[in-house]
């Protein structure tokens, strides 16, 4: 005679099974966002601000003006 579960048992498991499956993925989902947080940019750099570079003819070095 062939082991059978009774359907309520069944969907309890089921269910329980779709949970912790649901639980991971939000964990590993907030993993990687934190991943992709720490890798963007801090502020963007704005242009204006930075130094404009004049090529030295005698050496050939970028320097700033």
């Amino acid at each position: 005679m062939p082991f059978v579960f009774p359907p309520l048992v069944a969907a309890t498991v089921a269910a329980l099974g779709v949970a912790a499956l649901g639980r991971m993925l939000a964990k590993e989902w907030r993993r990687i966002n934190e991943e992709l947080e720490q890798m963007r940019p801090a502020e963007a750099i704005d242009p204006a601000r930075l130094p404009k570079l004049r090529r030295d003819p005698a050496t050939g070095v970028y320097r700033p003006e």
